[in-house]
């Protein structure tokens, strides 16, 4: 394993649930308050039945005179006890589960946030939702309320299960087999709906998908009249979905009528022994009542245990998703102790560089560069070649597979990643705009810039005069992704967030590809003087922009071809450049 590559570490299945437990811990008190409120009202499930024993005995039996005329007011009582109580443990759970949860969409944001880019490149915008949202909510929600539902059924059992054994032993014992008989079904729940709800999950996240792409890019869809195909599309998600969804009912839907019958059989039984036993005078008519009814709150939540089973562990597969996610390492992180680049005082070298996007299919081969710091390097070549590819490695937007980046001799490797991309700054072929404002936008460059900062990049970029003309200026809002503005807008805001970085290495992606002639002239004149005593690398198509550079580099099937100035790179006859020249321009 190479010294810059992070360590994983690998948990156990059993040390999955422990990654939850700093998300749980600053909330023990208040979790633990929820399950002990839930205790009692399970509880006083049992007081409604034990009470009926001296009832029925005293009242419809012996008909004394002497009704026990506390117990109606009593059950009154303990039943507006338990109300109450179910009220403050479903606040308390809610509190809780809200908490958790958006403690971990904060952890998890923020290792989205670090990932690296091949990430994003492997995983659509429906899975990071999914996985990195949705799942959250399943888990905590889910299990929480769940949780209660347990808790209160549990000690509601055990209570329950004492007044069965003080009225009747004999019947108890009865009672407690079907009850055994009747949860042994759930034991295999999770191995039976695991694989359907995985597929299920990922299923979803293609809807997502299908809404994030038919928001962003409804332009094209209408263009070339998509509406039916993505429809289809969206459709045939939806298909999937409805099929697994059930496919897990056909594998746990049976449990709850299984369950009902065997709870039917086992009142049934224990009415037909338990006649026997008030003949014989072993039991009471009121302990029978007690009994029954007691075992009636026992066995009714019992047969519908099943689904709230369920729920339970698809919150725990929502969970091992989560955990998934927290342990996940990023791949491109600081080394153990990483240095600070201050700035570039010597030379850049791409030393013997090999990527590739996928194994054994290499984008760049063997690549030896050295770039002068200060110097303005221009990288030209065919589509495909490996331009955009050769810088997005700079700033490690991606890790070289072989071969080594160096700044002043030291591998990029070594420096901490955000006094790295602190010194470069990139404009790309595809720029990215914030939902906010022009303001906003730029000084995501440098966010202490003042407003004459901010005023003399929008002259350099030609947008001065635009912004002036708007209503409100500089706090213009600019919609999603930049809606509300044009193409070449758009662009020169982007140029804008670089320069005013003012970093001392710059690397332009097509900078200036969506701009006319008059602002591409402007704007190149901008960068020409901004640019000066730095590091600048040119990737563009057009040739006219790079004629002046110091350095041409022709990258051609991911290794360097040729490399000069402008006029010593078309005095080679024959060669790529000339003919990218010849294919530009006309010649006489």
């Amino acid at each position: 394993m190479s010294k810059y590559e992070p360590v994983e570490l690998k948990m156990s299945f059993h040390e999955h649930y422990k990654a939850m437990w700093p998300f749980v811990k600053p909330y023990t008190f208040r979790a633990l308050l929820a399950v002990l409120i839930s205790i009692p009202i399970g509880a006083l499930d049992s007081v409604v039945a034990l009470s009926l024993k001296p009832y029925m005995d005293i009242v419809l039996v012996d008909k004394s005179a002497q009704s026990p005329t506390y117990i109606p007011f009593l059950i009154i009582a303990f039943t507006t006890l338990q109300g109450g109580l179910n009220y403050a443990a479903t606040y308390m759970n809610t509190w809780v589960g809200t908490k958790i949860n958006h403690d971990l969409k904060r952890h998890l944001f923020k290792k989205l946030l670090c990932l690296e880019t091949s990430f994003f490149d492997n995983h659509d915008s429906g899975m990071i939702i999914q996985r990195f949202n949705s799942d959250t909510a399943t888990a905590c929600s889910g299990l929480l309320d769940n949780l209660k539902t347990f808790i209160s059924r549990f000690f509601s059992s055990v209570s329950l299960i004492c007044v069965l054994f003080y009225n009747s032993w004999q019947l108890a014992i009865i009672a407690v087999i079907v009850l055994i008989c009747a949860l042994m079904p759930l034991s295999s729940v999770k191995r039976r709906i695991k694989k359907s709800i995985t597929q299920n999950v990922q299923e979803s996240t293609k809807i997502y998908t299908n809404y994030n792409e038919t928001h962003n890019g409804n332009k094209t869809i209408s263009s070339y009249n998509m509406q039916n195909y993505i429809y289809e599309k969206f459709n045939s998600a939806l298909i999937k979905i409805f099929k697994l969804s059930m496919k897990v009912v056909q594998k746990t839907g049976w449990m709850t009528p299984l369950m009902h019958i065997i709870v039917s059989a086992g009142i049934g039984g224990v009415i037909w022994f338990g006649s026997t036993l008030i003949v014989n005078g072993t039991i009471s008519a009121g302990n029978f009542v007690s009994f029954i009814t007691a075992l009636i709150l026992l066995y009714t939540p019992i047969k519908s245990i099943g689904k709230s089973f369920n729920n339970v562990q698809i919150s725990f597969l929502a969970i091992e998703r989560i955990v998934e996610l927290i342990n996940r390492v990023p791949t491109i992180a600081d080394c153990e102790h990483p240095k600070i680049l201050e700035k570039i005082k010597n030379e850049i070298e791409f030393k013997n560089v090999v990527f590739e996007y996928i194994k054994d299919c290499p984008v760049l081969k063997n690549v030896n560069l050295k770039v002068k710091a200060g110097s303005n390097i221009a990288i030209v070549g065919n589509s495909g070649g490996g331009k955009t590819t050769l810088v997005n490695l700079l700033p490690r937007f991606y890790e070289v597979c072989k071969g080594q980046i160096l700044i002043d001799g030291t591998d990029i490797r070594e420096y901490s990643l955000k006094s790295l991309r602190d010194n470069i700054a990139v404009v790309f072929q595809d720029n990215f705009l914030f939902s906010g404002t022009i303001r906003d936008n730029i000084l995501f460059g440098k966010p202490d810039a003042t407003e004459k900062d901010i005023n003399n990049v929008l002259k350099m970029v030609y947008l001065d005069d635009f912004v002036k003309g708007l209503e409100n200026g500089l706090d213009t809002e600019i919609g999603e992704r930049g809606t509300l503005l044009s193409g070449g807008q758009k662009q020169r805001l982007a140029i804008a967030r670089a320069l005013i970085k003012n970093a001392p290495i710059v690397i332009l992606d097509e900078a200036t590809s969506a701009l006319d002639n008059k602002s591409e002239a402007v704007v190149q004149k901008a960068i020409e003087n901004l640019m000066k005593n730095r590091t600048v690398f040119v990737i563009a198509h057009r040739l006219s922009t790079v004629k002046n550079a110091e350095q041409i580099i022709v990258i051609n099937d991911g290794q360097i071809v040729e490399q000069g100035t402008h006029e010593e790179l078309l005095k080679i006859s024959n060669g790529a450049y000339t003919a990218l020249y010849n294919a530009q321009f006309k010649t006489k």
